[in-house]
């Protein structure tokens, strides 16, 4: 695969010319990131990735997938890999958003290792695709609930927040309920994030599923009661 070393070396060159070298460490200590920040704040990001984005389309599915990797890849501060994320839900590409992309946003999610890129592609990723292609995503999601790495199990139990009456509660139960006696603070909290979304969809599905679910943790129980009185 080819990536578009155009776009590539427009979005790097853009982003250094943004780049603040004094909100850069706070940047990097708030997100407890070991890779480096340019500096350049969310909203400035956006607009310079609007921009770029819709000033450059790129041909082909393979094309586009190469460039996401590239940016992902070789990145060397974390504003590339949100410009990496943003290239891949770009409205352009639309089309291309199926189960083959999964395990790009699998490599993406694995190696990233960290909430505020797993997140995204959980949810604004991986969920859609999910939705609109339950038998061939569904097994995946289950696999990545039983699987060993974190962020795979949080990313399958919170890839379907935002569905609403389209959440699969079978599949949210199953994608749960592994997690549930795990320490680990990031599946706690996606629990919790996750049966808290669907609270406002099923408060009463999610009332009893919290009364039927004893072992939740505090934190989780907390989250997904959090506006059901």
């Amino acid at each position: 695969m080819s990536a578009d070393d155009q776009l590539v070396k427009a979005i790097r060159t853009r982003l250094a010319a943004l780049a603040d070298p004094v909100k850069a460490p706070a940047m990097q200590a708030y997100m407890k990131s070991a890779m480096p920040f340019r500096g350049v704040a969310s909203p400035e990001r956006t607009v310079l990735l609007k921009r770029v984005l819709a000033d450059h389309i790129l041909p082909d599915r393979v094309t586009y997938t190469a460039t996401v990797l590239e940016l992902w890849r070789a990145a060397e501060f974390r504003e590339e890999r949100y410009a990496a994320i943003a290239l891949s839900g770009h409205r352009a590409y639309r089309r291309w958003q199926d189960p083959e992309l999964v395990p790009m946003y699998e490599e993406m999610i694995v190696s990233g290792a960290w909430w505020d890129y797993v997140d995204e592609l959980a949810i604004r990723r991986v969920g859609p695709i999910l939705r609109t292609h339950r038998a061939r995503v569904t097994p995946i999601m289950l696999s990545w609930a039983a699987d060993r790495d974190l962020w795979r199990r949080r990313s399958a139990i919170i890839c379907q927040i935002g569905a609403k009456e389209d959440t699969d509660t079978g599949l949210l139960t199953r994608t749960v309920e592994p997690a549930i006696a795990e320490p680990e603070f990031f599946l706690r909290k996606g629990i919790g994030w996750a049966l808290r979304d669907y609270a406002r969809t099923a408060p009463d599905w999610v009332r009893s599923f919290v009364d039927d679910h004893p072992g939740l943790s505090g934190l989780s129980r907390r989250e997904a009661l959090k506006h059901l009185g």
